[in-house]
């Protein structure tokens, strides 16, 4: 943050410099790089005139403001400049996401497409050993469509699958 302070008519004491500075400490957060500010005070029949100008990389930001007292007249500008700076920030961030979602629709062609030809969901079971016939209850009693066990009398993995007719089963079993 650099800092100028230019008094017309007033002189622009260590006080009014400090206190401006630690007061455009309050809108530094909104800007990553570094910003210029020039402020310039000024006297007007009995009003203090305050004068900020913020200048930044992309934008510029003034506030003019006049108050009896010049610190009320700083603090005045510091919260004008705070709601156009914030306002701009909350403007370009929506364009932003409007600009991401716009790119995310001309990706999709305009529409999302179907899911295909993908894995979406896996399952994980022990396998244990028993009997094909025991297979076969344990397959009556979920609602699953087939059952993966060890046969008890090969030693081999097998499935257990129901028939399309409902009432009937089939077994998948490696040679």
């Amino acid at each position: 943050m650099n800092v100028k302070i230019t008094g017309k008519e007033v002189k622009a004491t260590e006080a009014i410099k400090d206190y401006t500075e630690k007061k455009l400490e309050r809108i530094e957060k909104y800007f990553e790089e570094d910003f210029d500010a020039n402020v310039t005070i000024r006297t007007e029949k009995n009003m203090q005139i305050a004068e900020m100008h913020v200048i930044t990389k992309s934008n510029t930001y003034r506030a003019v403001t006049e108050h009896k007292d010049l610190y009320a007249s700083i603090d005045k500008d510091i919260d004008i400049l705070e709601g156009q700076i914030r306002k701009a920030k909350t403007k370009r961030d929506r364009i932003n996401k409007e600009e991401s979602i716009k790119v995310k629709e001309l990706a999709f062609g305009g529409e999302e497409k179907p899911i295909e030809d993908e894995i979406l969901k896996t399952v994980y079971y022990d396998i244990k050993p028993i009997a094909p016939e025991d297979a076969k209850l344990k397959l009556e009693e979920t609602r699953n469509s087939f059952l993966t066990f060890i046969n008890v009398d090969t030693g081999k993995v097998n499935v257990i699958f129901r028939l399309k007719d409902g009432k009937n089963y089939g077994i998948v079993e490696p040679e």
